[in-house]
């Protein structure tokens, strides 16, 4: 990378993955105090009700959507720093993913939480838990619902490590 100008900003005091000079680094974690971290994310799949209504009846050709994105949003998390550059390696030692149908909304509610007692949070392993999940429901149901969106991913708590606990207000 070149030498920034003058007038480039100092990334110091800022983001925390890139150095002094603007250059992305891993963060070292090395000093920071194992403590016991959880985060929670949250998202959802809309869908037409007739696509929600095979999905609960297991009436579909790929076999039980919920069952099979449970397993690949659980499989996504394991996976976090393969997908997102910079991210730690870590050892989970819990991943839950809960899909729950919504018929009022058409949609499906995907709840993810991730543990470890470790130096750095697992924020990036709920929400990939997450997302991965709501990708499988995509993948698994795009036959016959081609215009489902992915909505609502976000962080909604996490606890542990030096910044302590931290909630969005949702439950």
């Amino acid at each position: 990378m070149t030498e920034p100008s003058s007038d480039t900003p100092s990334f110091a005091d800022g983001l925390t993955h890139f150095d002094g000079q603007g250059n992305a680094v891993m963060v070292d974690v090395s000093a920071k105090d194992e403590t016991d971290r959880v985060a929670v994310a949250k998202g959802a799949v809309e869908m037409a009700p007739e696509t929600l209504r095979l999905i609960m009846d297991r009436g579909l050709k790929k076999g039980d959507v919920l069952t099979v994105a449970q397993l690949a949003g659980i499989m996504g998390a394991k996976r976090t720093p393969d997908l997102i550059p910079l991210c730690h390696p870590l050892a989970l030692t819990k991943v839950t993913v809960d899909l729950l149908p919504d018929p009022e909304a058409n949609r499906v509610e995907i709840t993810a939480t991730c543990r470890l007692k470790g130096r750095t949070g697992v924020e990036m392993e709920a929400l990939t838990a997450v997302s991965v999940a709501g990708l499988t429901v995509y993948d698994m149901c795009k036959a016959v619902d081609k215009g489902m969106r992915l909505t609502d991913i976000r962080v909604v708590s996490k606890s542990g490590g030096k910044s302590g606990d931290w909630t969005n207000g949702e439950t």
